[in-house]
């Protein structure tokens, strides 16, 4: 378990940050004449009452999650998707100019975009070409201005979960905040690490809806915490950053937990075809292993067949400039007839 002191690695205008109070901070019922909303009505009629601001908590979704993953109300972070705790978790714990994270390439490129635009530094320690974690090379890489880790399992692009002896060794030995990117978790045979958060105060983990729950129009993230990380980005976050339709859609989802079963299931068994339809095509090389709803592949002239998929209208992504993923692409796991077609485009192509 890390012992390390979370408040002395926030920043000092963080810690001293006094945070805007919005109207509903304050109160949700009554006679609301306080928040300069239009007291008429949304001219587009709803039950959600939309010229009113939503709660800036949503403690009710907070606790449908909280009970979700097992883990306590104080714990659960909304955000819009998982990029907006990513960006806060910058703004919170590195230096503009002075800090740095640490990524792991080939991995999710939003923590690099996000590090960019906060002025932080990025610190690159390459997966394994069995795209696994180099724990000593990433503990030997920091100093104290590595404030933050970002570990993506499943991995994006790679598909495959990160060893969870390296995600813990890391989460008690990194000096600073740990974050596992969980965005394909419920895709994953592996349990999530939401529950660790009670015990590695160090610990972020970010999931979404956007994901096995069939929600990315709706734009919520998930990141879970313990309390004082949480109470931070609560701190930091803008008043009403989650609206009141995704959040009642997100509500609704829970209701509708067997769908979600199925639909994971679903997505699994035509994972497995299409990556053995694959194996057999002569001008694939590899198909790596997948613990998420997508595959990568290497394939012979792969910028040539992913230009060629395109003008049939079967778009995927090429992930050939990516470390360790020459000639790949990577194709998510469609309906049993996007797939169909996928694959005879493939062939088509490739034949």
């Amino acid at each position: 378990m890390s012992d390390i002191n979370i408040e002395s690695l926030v920043r000092e205008n963080i810690r001293k940050l006094k945070p805007y109070r919005s109207a509903r901070d304050d109160f949700e019922k009554g006679l609301l004449l306080d928040a300069n909303e239009n007291s008429l009505g949304s001219v587009v009629r709803n039950s959600l009452d939309l010229h009113r601001y939503p709660t800036p908590a949503h403690d009710q979704l907070r606790k449908k999650i909280a009970d979700w993953r097992q883990v306590d109300f104080e714990n659960i972070f909304l955000g819009v998707g998982s990029d907006e705790p990513i960006d806060l978790l910058m703004r919170i714990f590195c230096e503009p100019g002075k800090d740095a994270i640490i990524t792991t390439p080939p991995t999710y490129g939003m923590y690099k975009v996000a590090a960019d635009i906060n002025n932080v530094g990025v610190k690159e320690v390459l997966l394994t070409e069995k795209f696994q974690l180099r724990v000593d090379d990433i503990l030997a890489s920091t100093d104290e201005s590595t404030t933050l880790l970002f570990l993506c399992s499943p991995n994006n692009p790679t598909a495959n979960d990160l060893k969870q002896t390296d995600l813990l060794k890391l989460a008690t030995k990194f000096p600073g905040i740990v974050v596992i990117d969980e965005a394909y978790i419920d895709f994953s045979s592996r349990e999530s690490s939401a529950q660790l958060v009670q015990q590695y105060p160090n610990l972020v983990v970010l999931q979404t809806f956007s994901k096995s729950f069939g929600l990315a129009g709706i734009r919520l993230g998930i990141a879970i915490s313990s309390p004082e990380i949480i109470q931070f980005m609560l701190k930091v976050k803008a008043p009403y950053n989650i609206n009141k339709l995704s959040a009642d859609v997100a509500m609704k989802a829970f209701d509708n937990m067997e769908l979600l079963k199925f639909n994971i299931e679903k997505i699994l068994d035509e994972r497995d075809y299409v990556a053995e339809q694959l194996s057999h095509a002569d001008a694939v090389e590899k198909v790596y292993p997948s613990d998420a709803n997508f595959l990568l592949f290497k394939i012979k002239n792969s910028k040539e067949v992913y230009r060629k998929l395109a003008e049939k209208g079967v778009i995927v992504r090429y992930r050939g400039n990516e470390p360790h993923c020459e000639d790949c692409l990577r194709v998510t796991i469609g309906m049993p007839d996007e797939n169909a077609r996928f694959l005879k485009t493939l062939k088509e192509i490739v034949s």
